[in-house]
């Protein structure tokens, strides 16, 4: 897998977790920290997340 792959599966987890977050009515801890792990997955590949919060 190249990295441009790379860089677009990340991203598409990143959107699919804050698409989970949007419709979540309580606390769950383990959505939260999967989007913490996927924000610094983004971070390390070096594409700015914060266009893509809901």
């Amino acid at each position: 897998m190249s990295l441009e792959e790379q860089k677009e599966v990340a991203i598409n987890r990143y959107v699919d977790l804050m698409r989970i977050k949007a419709h979540e009515t309580g606390e769950n801890k383990e959505l939260e920290y999967q989007i913490k792990v996927a924000k610094v997955k983004l971070a390390s590949f070096g594409i700015d997340y914060s266009e893509l919060e809901f």
